[in-house]
């Protein structure tokens, strides 16, 4: 029997690897074949690169993580630190997530830590 996430895309989903891959660069080419209907999978998400110094993107990224709400902090923002669900944040900031047709094209999207057995 497939892996489950196998069994959940037809014949022609689109399996991206990851590594050594753009941030951004990566994540609008996805985005734009998620709302054209496909299956998207990205494995070795960790291998991803944001361009800029690690300095400054540390301190970016800090920032970001000191981001919440004044009444409740656990309503929101969430900011994950999985490299598979910052690529997956990435992705949903580039589609109409909020639509019936964006919030269905981010479900065809799959991220992965590695490669799956």
């Amino acid at each position: 029997i497939a892996p489950l996430w196998i069994r959940m895309f037809d014949a022609n989903a689109i399996v991206v690897d990851a590594r050594e891959h753009l941030l951004g660069r990566l994540a609008s080419v996805v985005a734009k074949e998620l709302l054209l209907g496909q299956h998207v999978a990205v494995v070795r998400c960790e291998g991803l690169v944001v361009s800029g110094s690690m300095t400054r993107n540390r301190t970016k990224y800090a920032y970001f993580k000191q981001k919440r709400t004044a009444t409740n902090p656990k309503k929101g923002p969430i900011h994950y630190r999985a490299p598979s669900r910052m690529f997956w944040r990435t992705v949903r900031g580039m589609l109409p997530h909020k639509t019936a047709r964006g919030a269905a094209a981010l479900q065809r999207l799959k991220g992965f830590e590695g490669i799956p057995a």
